[in-house]
């Protein structure tokens, strides 16, 4: 009995070791692609594809999954993240993803980006009402101030529908150091405050 005890003990070791270096492995995994995906949204930023002319009357751009469509800045945090567009994992192991269908920045409507908390959107944990958040485009640049965050339940869809005005919702898990799956989501809403855009400056 003491021996069928003693590998009972040694296998449940072996089993608690190698699900340690499955966790280490996802977490070493998740960091380097973090980095690597803002320096390749960063150069695709940088280096746009041109686009092609659209037929008259022009319709909305736009972008394909995985393209980047922003830089989004915290001045306060000394933040600057490349957001790249779709929100499903391989994309978001990249960088904030901007939920498809839903406002481009500085567009009329609700822009919704979301990001994982322990890697991009981490910095959201300090962000604090009337914070400045800058996201820049190909078409301009446009400054959301921060009006408030919320702590919802992942059931809660209210802050990715359709709105009027210029809106932006940054969303992540909740709480931040919570182990596993987080239950909640951490919520931060702003409004558009000023915009350069150069979609409405007249081209000669």
């Amino acid at each position: 009995m003491p021996r069928k005890r003693s590998r009972i003990i040694k296998l449940a070791s072996y089993l608690l070791i190698a699900y340690g270096a499955f966790l280490l492995f996802q977490g070493a995994r998740d960091f380097i692609e973090s980095r690597w995906g803002q320096r390749v949204a960063k150069h695709r930023f940088a280096h746009p594809v041109p686009r092609r002319p659209a037929p008259a009357p022009q319709k909305p751009f736009v972008p394909q999954l995985g393209d980047t469509v922003a830089k989004l800045m915290i001045p306060r945090l000394e933040t600057q993240l490349y957001v790249v567009e779709g929100v499903d994992q391989a994309d978001l192991r990249r960088g904030p993803g901007h939920m498809p269908g839903t406002a481009m920045p500085g567009s009329n409507g609700n822009c919704v980006i979301a990001a994982h908390r322990d890697t991009h959107f981490r910095v959201l944990k300090d962000i604090q009402k009337g914070d400045d958040i800058v996201l820049e485009t190909h078409d301009g640049e446009f400054l959301y101030r921060v009006i408030g965050t919320r702590i919802i339940s992942p059931k809660n869809t209210a802050v990715i529908q359709p709105v009027s005005g210029r809106v932006l919702n940054l969303i992540t898990c909740y709480p931040f150091y919570y182990v596993g799956h987080a239950p909640k989501r951490f919520v931060v809403q702003a409004e558009l405050a000023a915009s350069v855009d150069l979609t409405e400056v007249p081209r000669s």
